[in-house]
């Protein structure tokens, strides 16, 4: 009998040292740092005041950079996506949504959404914006330079873009002496911009004459209205009148009127030129800085407000025909870059 007992304490005793070794082994690798560290991931939300080209680019352009510095949707990026729109009442509620939810990042596109999330959420989230044409007068930051707080990003224009295309109308549209704009003034980034062009304007001895709207449906309306009233048409970057804009340009080609824009993607689409940019680029700028916070730890408020800088002339030739404007070498001339920026 002993000698059962002390068979039986011998394997048990075995059985317990092999259980142990492999514990141990598991534990040993954990702790020496064998184990693959966990990948770091993200959470940001991107709100949108509306679908439109522009907008939808700089979207695009966003994530485009994002994935570029590793930061990738759906494999180490969650993004919480919201759309207003063009809807004031769900612009605040998506706001002050957001201001309850735990991002690590917020980008606002176009100004009534910048103004909304900054509103909101204040200094408890980093907040980017995109899209936004004066953050200084519509109170999204104090300082284009230094920011303070939790607020930067990219504005999407540069008075002097305004100011080239006026004198571009001017020296080559003799006959234009009324320049109609189809306006939401309830947009400010609307407001000083026909503000800005109606300054540039006067120098030619050029009337600014406004047709306004409240909303996307009215834009066509508005534009008939210029007809007779005005020599061509003009629009900002007017989120209400953008989103409708192909309604302008079935007034502009049937009644032949010169239809000038603020953004590449409308000259894209029928208008006749612009002074700008591509807005996926714009939206890359902002996406830099996101990659910046989220991955380098940067302070938003340390970050100087960018704005475009490389403007050219963009005309569309096939749109100029449309309306009746025949392209002449001199007009051709002031596009800098004609392998992208002189669509046929």
């Amino acid at each position: 009998m002993k000698t059962k007992r002390t068979v039986w304490s011998l394997a048990l005793g075995l059985l317990l040292i092999a259980s142990s070794g492999c514990g141990n082994n598991e534990n040993s690798g954990a702790a020496s740092g064998s184990a693959a560290p966990k990948a770091k991931t993200y959470k940001i939300a991107i709100a949108q005041y509306v679908e439109h080209p522009s907008l939808d680019a700089t979207r695009e352009g966003i994530l485009a950079a994002l994935k570029d510095a590793g930061i990738t949707e759906g494999e180490n990026l969650t993004v919480d996506y919201e759309n207003a729109q063009a809807d004031s009442s769900n612009n605040l509620s998506i706001a002050q949504k957001l201001a309850g939810d735990k991002n690590d990042l917020v980008i606002g596109i176009a100004t009534p959404t910048a103004q909304a999330l900054v509103q909101s959420l204040g200094d408890s989230t980093p907040v980017l914006f995109a899209a936004v044409t004066d953050p200084v007068s519509s109170k999204i930051v104090k300082d284009m330079e230094h920011p303070g707080g939790q607020v930067s990003g990219a504005s999407d224009t540069n008075p002097q873009a305004i100011v080239r295309l006026m004198d571009f109308i001017a020296a080559n549209f003799p006959n234009v002496k009324k320049l109609g704009v189809v306006i939401n003034e309830g947009e400010p980034n609307a407001v000083v911009m026909a503000d800005q062009a109606k300054k540039a304007l006067a120098g030619h001895g050029i009337e600014l004459i406004k047709a306004p709207i409240t909303n996307t449906s009215e834009v066509k309306q508005a534009a008939e209205s210029l007809v007779g009233r005005a020599d061509a048409i003009y629009i900002t970057l007017d989120n209400s009148v953008v989103s409708g804009v192909d309604s302008i340009i079935q007034v502009a080609n049937k009644n032949k009127l010169p239809f000038f824009s603020s953004d590449r993607d409308t000259v894209e689409r029928g208008a006749l030129a612009t002074v700008g940019f591509k807005y996926f680029d714009h939206g890359y700028q902002v996406g830099e800085m996101a990659a910046d916070v989220l991955k380098n730890g940067k302070k938003v408020g340390d970050m100087p407000v960018k704005m475009q800088e490389k403007l050219d002339l963009i005309l569309n030739v096939k749109a100029a025909e449309a309306q009746g404007v025949k392209v002449t070498d001199a007009m051709k001339a002031e596009v800098a870059d004609q392998t992208n920026n002189l669509i046929q």
